[in-house]
């Protein structure tokens, strides 16, 4: 049985339909990356699991319970965390007292301040500073690290190389690597079509709401993708 899954997902934004019938599977410890244009409809897919869109119950199954529009305080407490496109720092807090806010689901595992600073050592050096006050690196950094406070089984992580330079990008998803040696399982939201083709088991591609393609990534070739990416 999958760990995360939905099921005939379909999610709106008032009469907008955002989704259609969206099938993913996400298993213990697997990294599944899902990718699409601007607009396809990832973002929205991972607010659902996050129970930041309001869905059906049935619409998203956590082990065997069906948890679709949960409150996303729930979600975590049951072990699903959030890297939210955009990082989402708190702008009045240092590096460390928005770590800190992430361990408010209180779920036992291996994520504490101590463990984060060993993951990314460079937010040990600046764990006094105003978390937007770092590079857009260290932010993603930090927005990671808010997240495996909560110790989750899953984490969601919404376009973690948008704007930063490749060279960062290639650090956060070494570490990445670490986190799901840890017992995490993945799901990596990634218009960088050949990043997330490196890093995954499993991909799904969304196009205009609808799954377009769905399978492991060396199984694909080129020409596939590019039409399940651009419908054509």
């Amino acid at each position: 049985m999958p760990l995360l899954r939905s099921q005939r997902l379909s999610a709106f934004y008032g009469d907008f339909q955002a989704l259609f019938d969206v099938d993913v599977e996400v298993g213990e410890g697997e990294t599944v990356a899902i990718i699409g244009a601007n607009g396809a409809g990832k973002s929205t897919l991972l607010r659902s699991f996050m129970g930041l869109s309001r869905v059906p119950p049935e619409a998203i199954w956590f082990e065997d319970a069906a948890v679709g529009g949960s409150a996303p305080s729930d979600l975590a407490r049951r072990g699903i965390a959030l890297v939210p496109e955009g990082r989402r720092l708190f702008p009045s807090l240092t590096v460390e007292e928005n770590l800190l806010m992430g361990r408010f689901s209180r779920r036992a595992g291996p994520w504490d301040v101590a463990r984060v600073y060993q993951l990314f050592p460079i937010l040990a050096e600046r764990r006094r500073t105003a978390g937007t006050a770092l590079s857009g690196g260290q932010q993603q950094m930090v927005a990671i690290g808010r997240a495996l406070m909560a110790n989750p089984r899953v984490l969601l992580c919404d376009e973690l190389s948008l704007g930063l330079a490749p060279t960062v990008i290639r650090e956060i998803y070494a570490r990445l690597a670490e986190v799901r040696r840890e017992g995490a399982s993945l799901v990596v939201v990634e218009q960088d079509v050949g990043q997330a083709l490196r890093v995954a088991d499993r991909v799904y591609c969304l196009q205009e709401g609808r799954v377009t393609l769905a399978g492991r990534p060396e199984t694909f070739q080129r020409a596939q993708i590019s039409a399940a990416y651009f419908g054509v």
